[in-house]
């Protein structure tokens, strides 16, 4: 297991009616604490998500996802969220809620490069 780094990921989910359970899964979170590694993705089909809820209002949940990935790389607009160190912004922002965008839980891996760790489960778990 030498070169291997720790990480831990969760998909992220969209549940546009959280009393049902149901969700489509739109993008993956990762946190990988060795290689100072945090960052978010995601993908939107919008004809799917449409199919799934007619109701969903798709310019708020762009918003809320791009909210989402600013707050992974403590980029400008993030606000106090964005502040915290990398390991307490990832357990805020897969931490368990009842809203429309939700992440599973949280589930640990080895990898040798977290950027493509977190390509390769999102073209696995999301696209």
């Amino acid at each position: 297991m030498q070169g291997k780094f720790l990480f831990e990921y969760a998909v992220i989910r969209v549940m546009p009616r959280v009393e049902r359970e149901e969700f489509i899964n739109v993008g993956i979170i990762l946190f990988c604490a060795k290689q100072k590694f945090l960052k978010s993705v995601f993908f939107l089909d919008e004809k799917k998500i449409k199919a799934f809820s007619a109701e969903i209002d798709l310019e708020e949940l762009k918003e809320n996802l791009c909210a989402f990935e600013r707050i992974s790389v403590s980029a400008k607009g993030s606000g106090l969220i964005g502040q915290y160190d990398q390991a307490s912004r990832f357990r805020w922002l897969t931490a368990t809620r009842s809203t429309v965008v939700q992440c599973s839980k949280v589930h640990p891996g080895f990898c040798d490069d977290a950027e493509e760790t977190l390509l390769r489960l999102h073209n696995e778990l999301v696209l």
